[in-house]
């Protein structure tokens, strides 16, 4: 369903600020030096095969390339070495409301995320209760979304990602948004997806979560693979590390 192979990702993380005419003032008094690019290396040649209907929890410290592999995997980043094969449509829940317009309402932008998602309008039209229903945003539908708290901005957009029933779900931290009740619900709709078969790639801090959904772990540090397989295992071998900290 999902094969990584070889895959690297690396970043220039050099400041290149010295073009700007106050930046040359402030070089200039504090004799700063133009640092140079520094190379990054986020993945190490990751090599990963998941299999259809796989729930496959990503687990890491910060920084151990768990945003950016499931990035790469979804195509929003293309990888700087090896290559990635998907096979089925995949719906990212990566960045939930980055498709939205803030000077538009909740209402439109069920209309424009949609669209972003590949929705019809006539698809988004019949979907629309539901949609509004399930993000519990009745009343708030004519505010614009600028004025929407974090957690019912991630609430509308969980609603317009999963109203159809993705063949490839990707997934960061989204079940931590919103109020219990709401992360409760959330919850509840990831378990019906999987249990119609969508292969889900799921990145979490939270390993009770993780036990929960995952019928496998890739346990990343530095962008290289530490360990994949049985999820309790692995998890209590990470929990374990970090501990020692």
């Amino acid at each position: 369903m999902i094969k990584i192979e070889n895959v690297s990702m690396k970043f220039n993380l050099g400041i290149e600020k010295d073009s700007s005419l106050k930046q040359l003032f402030v070089n200039f008094f504090t004799k700063k030096k133009k640092e140079k690019n520094k190379e990054f290396w986020a993945l190490k040649d990751i090599k990963i095969h998941i299999n259809k209907g796989e729930v496959v929890g990503l687990i890491g410290s910060n920084g151990a390339g768990k945003s950016t592999l499931l990035k790469v995997v979804s195509g929003v980043m293309k990888p700087t070495k090896g290559t990635v094969n998907v096979n089925g449509v995949i719906s990212p829940m990566i960045e939930l409301g980055a498709g939205f317009d803030g000077n538009l309402t909740a209402r439109e932008n069920i209309y424009l995320n949609g669209a972003i998602l590949g929705y019809s309008k006539k698809f988004l039209d019949e979907k629309f209760e539901e949609i509004v229903e399930f993000s519990e945003l009745r009343d708030f539908l004519e505010v614009p979304v600028k004025n929407f708290s974090s957690g019912m901005t991630a609430k509308l957009a969980f609603s317009i990602a999963t109203i159809v029933n993705p063949e490839v779900l990707i997934v960061d931290e989204i079940l931590s948004v919103g109020d219990i009740k709401f992360q409760e619900k959330s919850k509840k709709k990831m378990m019906e997806l999987i249990k119609g078969g969508t292969t889900v790639l799921y990145v979490s801090h939270s390993l009770e979560s993780i036990k929960d959904l995952c019928t496998k772990v890739i346990w990343l540090e530095h962008g290289k693979v530490v360990e994949v397989g049985d999820t309790d295992k692995i998890c209590d071998r990470y929990y374990k590390e970090q501990m020692k900290g």
